[in-house]
């Protein structure tokens, strides 16, 4: 299972604030087995989001939204959510008793707004001020503030995705080829991988020592090991030098 995050606000692109949750993500999904597909930045812009919103709703990736789903106008996301989905917005009935617990009577005219959610949608709990953010399908939308949002990613994820974890972690073995050509290369890297397609791998040639190229190899041991015999086997078969790294 893979994981797209979209990352919401004018702020971002104009580079008065630097996006905070990518790498803390990337954390959050390393430690669970899982990975990151693609990453969106997007600006505070209704028809951008509702056509973001449209085509990433037809994908099969955990998508984490990130920012715009407050009560001022600028703050687009729960409608461009119920636009993009083909569904009403409603005022959730857990989500405004959460917002008149919090400021009762200063709940109205305003605040209320962040309980209108698509019709349709799962709350997801904000420890930080209780303002919920929203599961709707395979989509969450949390707030842009790293404090409010990260313990509601690592929630959803527990809570709704522990299934596809897989905490093993990869491996990956590595050789230091010498007196090699990469472009030579590219027919046995193109049979390495119709032949165990569950591995990874990289080439990375030397910019500072003439045909040398660090190659690698990556995924899970049982996938890893015989392509890695495999391909020794024919760095031999072709009298190429293979030294392997620690």
């Amino acid at each position: 299972m893979k994981v797209g995050l979209i990352l919401i606000g004018d702020e971002l692109l104009s580079g008065l604030r630097q996006d905070k949750h990518m790498g803390k993500i990337l954390e959050f999904l390393k430690a669970r087995g899982l990975s990151l597909a693609w990453v969106r930045m997007i600006g505070d812009d209704w028809d951008l989001l509702v056509q973001t919103l449209r085509e990433t709703m037809q994908r099969k990736e955990i998508v984490f939204s990130f920012g715009g789903i407050g009560a001022t106008p600028d703050d687009l996301t729960r409608q461009a959510a119920a636009t993009a989905s083909g569904r009403r917005l409603l005022r959730h009935p857990q989500a405004v008793a959460l917002i008149e617990g919090r400021f009762g009577e200063g709940a109205y005219p305003n605040r209320i707004r962040m309980g209108e959610l698509p019709d349709g949608s799962i709350l997801l709990p904000n420890p930080v001020n209780q303002m919920p953010g929203f599961k709707l399908g395979n989509h969450h939308f949390v707030p842009g503030f790293p404090d409010m949002a990260w313990p509601m990613v690592e929630w959803a994820l527990d809570t709704f995705y522990s299934q596809h974890f897989d905490t093993t972690p990869p491996v990956e073995q590595r050789w230091l080829l010498r007196e090699a050509l990469e472009s030579e290369l590219i027919p046995m890297m193109e049979e390495l991988l119709r032949t165990f397609p569950d591995v990874h791998l990289s080439s990375l040639p030397s910019t500072t020592i003439r045909r040398q190229i660090d190659f690698g190899l990556k995924g899970k041991t049982s996938a890893v090991q015989p392509a890695a015999d495999w391909f020794e086997a024919r760095m031999q078969a072709d009298n190429i030098a293979c030294e392997r790294l620690p």
